[in-house]
């Protein structure tokens, strides 16, 4: 998915979406350049389609393929928002992110793409690959050596794990254990404001 210059886009929808924004230097930056900025109030329409553009800038996800996904969250029983959120959580690559095998979500897209990770022993290289409950989630033998995962032993002692995945660091092995879940508070973006706009 093309995105282009990410600090211009990240200023454009007022949220670090972005690995490379979310750090002091960028607030700055955005802070000094939103002085010299003025906006009018947005439309409710103009205020939707932003959160939906956030949406998909924090998973990475084209507009044709978050269109679809949507659209099976409203067809799927249950709460709307969390159908959406648990789609997006079990993509493989945002999976991969949220284990700690990779820094960002672009580079755990490319690891997917590359070969380098395997889903039940099985190279998948599809980053949209939608996990399930029960997959384990490995690195393959002949990648284990690379330079992206020289530090991971190090890298995976301070990551925090959300309560749908086990970890076990000796073996870098990590297991599906429930439907993903984010909490919402976590979010760059209104849910349910993205849900608006696909529905008005």
């Amino acid at each position: 998915m093309k995105i282009g210059p990410r600090y211009k886009k990240a200023r454009y929808l007022g949220a670090p979406v972005f690995k490379k924004t979310q750090t002091q230097k960028y607030a700055l930056r955005a802070q000094r350049k939103a002085k010299n900025v003025r906006r009018g109030a947005r439309s409710e329409y103009g205020r939707q389609m932003l959160e939906k553009q956030k949406a998909r800038f924090s998973y990475g996800v084209s507009g044709k393929q978050f269109t679809k996904y949507v659209t099976m969250a409203l067809a799927a029983v249950g709460d709307n928002g969390k159908n959406l959120l648990q789609i997006l959580e079990s993509r493989l690559d945002n999976v991969v992110l949220r284990i700690g095998f990779a820094p960002s979500r672009a580079a755990a897209r490319q690891m997917v793409s590359h070969g380098h990770i395997l889903v039940n022993g099985k190279k998948v290289t599809v980053p949209s690959y939608a996990v399930r409950t029960g997959d384990k989630i490995t690195i393959r033998e002949g990648s284990k050596n690379k330079v992206i995962f020289s530090k991971l032993d190090e890298e995976l002692k301070a990551v925090k794990w959300p309560a749908w995945v086990s970890v076990a660091i000796d073996t870098r092995e990590a297991k599906i254990e429930g439907q993903p879940t984010v909490d919402t508070s976590e979010l760059l973006f209104d849910v349910r404001s993205v849900l608006e706009f696909y529905t008005r």
